[in-house]
């Protein structure tokens, strides 16, 4: 016997859970179908979990600036243990809210691990589920490299199982995970090494927040070993790793590797040949704008498509998705730009539209003007550690469009929000500087600012 639906969803995560509900409010009969936790990598090992411990690591860095302030601190230890405790809790409490809310919309939530019998149907812990319209949304899992020893590390999943702080922790990649659990570790009273491949952090981002970045995180005690090939790791009699380097080198003393070298889509288990699909050689489905694969009825959402790994767009994605197909909104879909997005480290970045260098290869280096500046905000005017907020906008042609803002330092997560609306609604620099500024913040500089430069090549 087959349960069929109007509507079957593969993976509980943000994009799962936001196509499904919206389709049962468009009066579809719904399925999602989901083998772990609900909320997917955001909520229980990515987005929740990690600003909690992004917010731990801001209070550290609080108690050193409250004497600056006029506060006589009396001695206080962080215990990892209560914080982890607490964090957990407050995860488990989401997952029991996302179980209500699919209630709540009579989606049927079934356990266990789908596979693909055929392009409709799935078979799930031996029961046959099919679906007029089908969604693939699995998500992913962080990838552990293919070297000797490398199961001695850990990944981001590993990461929020640490039952104690580390001591001495190299982190190996350098991406936004590399560069937010190292602000995490370090504040919070870990000694850091971050292992990179080439020389930079955050390659896909605007160098003023590249170059930014990293000058802070050498300031607050970071280390970086560049231009570091690691080949391999090692654990000892007494259980400190050693990471091995493709030049010979070799560096000892840790208690914790933590591999931060990317993502791959969760499609292993699928079957997907059962129904005509062939993802790419990375396992992404491939999708059009319309979230549509090449099979009829066929959809993916989310971080499976390989597009843009943001909780935020899957669950755009996934509500324009269900009112396109449910809703009557024939022309519903996401616009895969001016998207933006924050990097939790310390301080935070945050980047939408386009980099300099990205601004130049599309349009030209003629077309492209920039605006930038470089202070020290009035928070930490006279703290000893100065934190420095740096600003770009990158302008194109004569009427200087707005294609893209990129502001790192305190505050930068909370204020790019309003900068990406505008953009969106395709603001120009006069109707920036028309704006009135809010003084005395931060914010106000991308208002304020005057002097421009070409861009650089």
């Amino acid at each position: 016997m087959t349960r069929h639906y109007d509507l079957v969803t593969i993976g509980g995560g943000s994009g799962g859970v936001a196509v499904s509900n919206r389709a049962a409010q468009h009066g579809a009969k719904c399925a999602l179908i989901e083998r772990a936790r609900l909320g997917g990598t955001c909520v229980n090992v990515g987005c929740v979990p990690k600003k909690i411990m992004w917010n731990a690591a801001e209070l550290a860095h609080a108690l050193h600036d409250a004497t600056y302030y006029g506060f006589t601190l009396g001695s206080h230890e962080f215990r990892w243990d209560a914080l982890k405790r607490n964090r957990d809790a407050y995860v488990l409490e989401l997952n029991g809210r996302y179980a209500e809310a699919l209630a709540g919309n009579k989606v049927d939530v079934i356990r266990g691990s789908a596979r693909f019998i055929g392009p409709k149907t799935v078979v799930v812990e031996g029961e046959r589920i099919s679906g007029d319209k089908m969604v693939i949304a699995t998500g992913g899992h962080p990838i552990v490299p293919d070297l000797p020893g490398a199961a001695h590390g850990i990944t981001s999943d590993g990461f929020f199982d640490l039952e104690r702080r580390p001591n001495k922790v190299a982190i190996v990649g350098a991406g936004y995970v590399a560069a937010e659990f190292a602000g995490v570790l370090k504040p919070l009273g870990a000694e850091v090494t971050v292992a990179l491949r080439r020389e930079q952090l955050l390659m896909g981002f605007d160098s003023l927040l590249r170059d930014t970045l990293m000058q802070q995180m050498r300031a607050d005690g970071v280390e970086f070993q560049t231009s570091t090939h690691v080949v391999g790791l090692e654990r000892d009699a007494k259980g400190m790793l050693t990471l091995l380097s493709a030049t010979g080198m070799r560096l000892p003393g840790f208690d914790t590797v933590i591999w931060a070298i990317g993502r791959s889509p969760r499609t292993a288990g699928l079957d997907l040949p059962a129904t005509g699909l062939m993802p790419d050689r990375h396992g992404y489905i491939r999708t059009d704008g319309y979230q549509e694969t090449e099979v009829a009825g066929i959809y993916g959402i989310g971080d499976v498509c390989g597009r843009v790994a943001l909780t935020p767009v899957a669950i755009a994605a996934g509500r324009r998705l269900a009112d396109r197909l449910f809703g009557g909104m024939k022309d519903r879909r996401l616009i895969y730009e001016n998207i933006p997005t924050v990097i939790f480290s310390h301080p935070p970045a945050g980047s939408v539209g386009l980099s300099e260098a990205d601004a130049v290869r599309r349009m030209g280096v003629d077309a492209v003007k920039v605006y930038e500046a470089s202070f020290t905000p009035m928070y930490h005017a006279f703290i000893m550690g100065k934190v420095k907020t740096a600003i770009k906008l990158v302008v194109a042609g004569g009427e200087e469009k707005v294609v893209g803002c990129h502001v790192i330092g305190p505050g930068a997560d909370e204020m790019l929000q309003g900068f990406a609306v505008a953009l969106h609604m395709g603001a120009s620099k006069s109707d920036f500087d028309d704006t009135v500024a809010i003084h005395p913040t931060v914010a106000e500089e991308l208002v304020t600012l005057k002097s421009s430069r070409p861009a650089h090549p």
